[in-house]
């Protein structure tokens, strides 16, 4: 069920400060797909929870957000457990080890991250059995795609000239959903490039799975040039829920 504010609920200082944070953000978007022309298409955004409480979820819930995303599997895989009762779609968008398939499908709606054939197969494995234990939808995955000029870079994914052999392989399973590419900019440098960059891969993928359309990037950083290049998810954190808790 969607999450409700109760009208007589006491006064809240952090949820009052996620509404002013959010709503700061929601007008930059607002402002950039208007400069892009693209008011008919606007962005999902996906608020990237790690490292907060389940709490701050929960009030991120009741100012209307659905889309959430993670990046560690035991820390999602808990927070989805503790929310259950909550209309949330969960985000995996760290790099993840093929083995935390399993245990990903349980909870996600998409992964973000594909950006190996071991891992495509990892997660088809687990979704055939997980539908048939739950029926649950197919999975919508985005295939991560390296920017960075060096191919070691350490933001992390797939080569470019790799990207048609992942797209065969998730489009080739029945619980897997292609939905798209997913990159982030590299450090340090404009994104304008590395984005317009991605938006040739999209088109390329596009022609050949028209039904891939997702392009998943823009962060707090550069969420404007991600818009101007065709960006339909946002993965904002840190301007919505402000620096990352202590660890304790």
């Amino acid at each position: 069920m969607k999450a409700q504010e109760p009208a007589n609920r006491e006064f809240d200082p952090r949820l009052e400060e996620l509404r002013e944070r959010l709503a700061a953000v929601r007008r930059r978007i607002d402002g950039a797909v208007a400069a892009a022309g693209r008011p008919e298409r606007p962005p999902r955004l996906i608020v990237v929870t790690k490292f907060h409480p389940a709490e701050d979820v929960r009030r991120l819930a009741l100012l209307g957000i659905a889309d959430v995303g993670e990046n560690r599997d035991q820390e999602a895989a808990e927070k989805a457990a503790e929310l259950a009762g909550l209309e949330l779609r969960w985000h995996f968008i760290g790099q993840l080890q093929s083995n935390k398939a399993k245990s990903v499908v349980k909870y996600a709606h998409a992964v973000h991250s594909v950006d190996r054939l071991q891992l495509a197969r990892a997660l088809s494995k687990a979704m055939a059995a997980e539908q048939e234990r739950t029926g649950r939808a197919p999975l919508d995955c985005f295939i991560q795609v390296s920017l960075d000029d060096d191919a070691g870079g350490h933001r992390g994914g797939a080569l470019p000239a790799d990207v048609p052999a992942l797209a065969e392989e998730l489009a080739g399973h029945a619980g897997l959903r292609l939905a798209g590419v997913m990159a982030v900019a590299p450090f340090g440098a404009d994104p304008a490039p590395a984005f317009e960059k991605l938006a040739e891969l999209s088109a390329r993928l596009t022609a050949d799975h028209p039904g891939a359309t997702g392009i998943s990037a823009g962060m707090s950083q550069d969420l404007e040039q991600a818009i101007r290049f065709g960006a339909t998810h946002l993965r904002i954190g840190s301007d919505i829920l402000g620096p990352r808790p202590a660890l304790r």
